[in-house]
């Protein structure tokens, strides 16, 4: 039994470690080319022959706004992050503790509402931005405004792990004269951290790798773009072979922060969504 056993273990750490290496091998590809010195899009080689820092050079040099769709993309992940993770918290609480008439049919409008792709209302979200001078040059709080705007709807998670803990908290806090606010903020947030960095995690992604809405928002104003439809634009000019190299250094850099913030907030990520998903 025992050998069986070893053998077992043997086999399944086999086969985890080919499919990492399957995994990671576009990720070292992209890696590698990104610090390709000789010019030319796609090659039939993984290793560059001439190893540089031109790539990396390009992107912060003056000829290019890499910095400029760096810092936006950056600034509507931080600020959708918080206002998004802010607007869950408040909800999920009311939604867990509190009732009130309507509570259940509204759980269940939005429910409905959010089985229906947010790409059916790009159409008239743009008009209504534009209206706002909030397309183009005003790209970014436009984005920013329509990422949390209708942030309340994704409450399920976070509502299931609120409600995992005891409601007895909050009886014995308001006989001791606490107020909803001070349970919340007090009480069920510290209480909550693995959720709440869950669902900041989960905010910051999405506009972070947003192209989409966000090329239709800022419609050719290159100093609106993010850092996913700015790149797009490079693969579709006509001098693919010399913004290949530039492409994939890009996304390197693209990837630092989401990785950098996974690897920190893996456990914490982890028991958000096993937590989240206990009760509901």
């Amino acid at each position: 039994m025992a050998k069986k056993r070893k053998l077992g273990d043997a086999l399944i750490y086999l086969i985890l470690i080919l499919m990492s290496i399957i995994w990671l091998f576009p990720f070292v590809g992209l890696v590698l080319q990104s610090f390709r010195g000789e010019y030319g899009g796609m090659v039939d080689y993984l290793v560059p022959k001439e190893f540089s820092l031109t790539n990396y050079r390009f992107l912060f040099g003056d000829e290019c706004k890499f910095t400029r769709w760096y810092s936006n993309t950056l600034i509507i992940a931080l600020a959708v992050s918080a206002l998004q993770t802010v607007i869950i918290i408040c909800v999920s609480y009311a939604l867990s503790r509190m009732r009130f008439k309507g509570r259940r049919a509204l759980m269940n409008i939005w429910l409905v509402l959010g089985m229906f792709p947010g790409f059916l209302t790009m159409i008239c979200l743009y008009f209504l931005l534009k209206q706002m001078g909030l397309t183009e040059s005003g790209a970014v709080p436009g984005l920013i405004l329509i990422s949390f705007a209708s942030s309340g709807m994704g409450y399920y998670v976070c509502k299931g792990y609120f409600d995992t803990i005891p409601k007895s908290l909050d009886e014995a806090a308001i006989i001791d004269g606490a107020t909803r606010a001070q349970i919340l903020v007090k009480m069920i947030i510290p209480l909550s951290k693995p959720i709440i960095i869950y669902t900041a995690l989960v905010a910051f992604m999405a506009p972070w790798c947003d192209y989409i809405f966000a090329s239709y928002v800022a419609f050719g104003y290159e100093n609106g773009y993010n850092v996913a439809v700015a790149m797009t634009r490079w693969v579709w000019t006509n001098d693919y072979q010399g913004y290949f190299t530039r492409f994939c250094a890009g996304g390197i850099l693209v990837a630092i922060p989401v990785t950098i913030l996974f690897m920190c907030l893996q456990k914490y990520y982890v028991e958000g969504v096993t937590g989240g998903a206990v009760k509901g």
